[in-house]
């Protein structure tokens, strides 16, 4: 059975750090590109970055490009999300994604955790 387990939010103050973890396993996880999403209270699910298979090519929402990092380690089946200077607007169910390459439309990313909730404080 596939599965995505995303862990790491909590409670920061705004400026602050989080680094968001995402535990694979089920299927191979150094062969697939991954994604990380997120959904604010009463918004449409947001694409944050992704990475691909070998972690040679990354891409940044340009509201995150500068204060966040993705990354992976592949020998351990898990992504990362490295979250700095945060603001309040980030506040969000974030969720890692399994996609079938490496792209910013989510309906290649079907495939998705139960999330982990950021709050940022003002």
């Amino acid at each position: 059975e596939e599965q995505l387990v995303e862990s790491g939010g909590g409670l920061v103050m705004s400026g602050g750090s989080l680094r968001l973890s995402c535990a694979t396993s089920g299927f191979t996880f150094r062969h697939y590109a991954m994604a990380w999403v997120r959904q604010a209270p009463g918004k449409e699910l947001e694409w944050v970055s992704y990475i691909n298979p070998s972690g040679t090519s990354i891409d940044y929402a340009d509201s995150v490009k500068g204060r966040f990092t993705i990354s992976r380690d592949n020998t351990i089946n898990t992504l990362y999300l490295q979250l700095d200077s945060l603001k309040t607007e980030d506040t969000a169910q974030y969720y890692c994604a399994k996609c079938q390459f490496s792209t910013r439309d989510l309906s290649h990313c079907p495939d998705r955790g139960q999330g982990t909730q950021v709050t940022v404080s003002s």
